[in-house]
């Protein structure tokens, strides 16, 4: 079955954003193509202990078992050798991207204390918005009892265009709650700037 976040882009989302950003073709109109999800252990000391509770922790968020990365050169100072396993990664695509991001938006974020939207500044220049997750104890899968150190993410949504404006508004429609009014984001921002 089709997460429901999924439908309403196929259905109500996609014809919207064609009128709104004003492209000529529904071929033209962003999609979200991927959500990529990193989590690093850093310099730990037990970094083997850290790297499996990494992965077991971003499985049960993600629904998906991520790969292990490995470090690409020797950092004497971190004490950390060439290969050794630094951190996971996961990739979703399809329902499971879908499953995700309304689980994150509906139910993860609003969990952050203090939260008042996420910086709507964040792209990369060619579409592809990448968000930081300081505590992994906001996603509900995981049991605050259970959880032996604190994980941080970085999560990163990969869109079909190169224009960040579309990849915002695409984002917002999808429910990302940015920083600002939806209409008058710059406005939003520099007032923000001056507080």
């Amino acid at each position: 079955m089709e997460p429901q976040l999924q439908q309403l882009y196929k259905e109500t989302l996609r014809t919207s954003l064609k009128t709104q950003l004003e492209l000529g073709n529904v071929h033209q109109v962003p999609k979200l193509e991927k959500i990529v999800i990193n989590c690093s252990v850093g310099s730990q000391g037990e970094r083997k202990q850290a790297v499996e509770d990494a992965v077991n922790e971003v499985t049960l968020i993600t629904g998906q078992k991520p790969v292990v990365t490995l470090s690409k050169k020797a950092i004497a100072n971190f004490k950390l050798r060439e290969g050794e396993p630094v951190g996971v990664k996961v990739t979703l695509r399809g329902t499971r991207m879908y499953d995700f991001l309304m689980r994150l938006v509906k139910t993860a974020i609003p969990r952050i204390r203090d939260f008042r939207g996420v910086a709507p500044k964040a792209f990369d220049g060619r579409g592809n918005y990448t968000l930081g997750i300081s505590d992994q104890s906001i996603f509900p899968e995981i049991e605050l009892d259970k959880i032996k150190r604190t994980l941080g993410f970085d999560i990163t949504f990969v869109t079909s265009t190169n224009n960040d404006d579309h990849a915002r508004e695409l984002l917002r429609a999808l429910g990302m709650p940015f920083r600002g009014k939806p209409t008058q984001a710059k406005a939003g921002e520099s007032a923000e700037a001056a507080a």
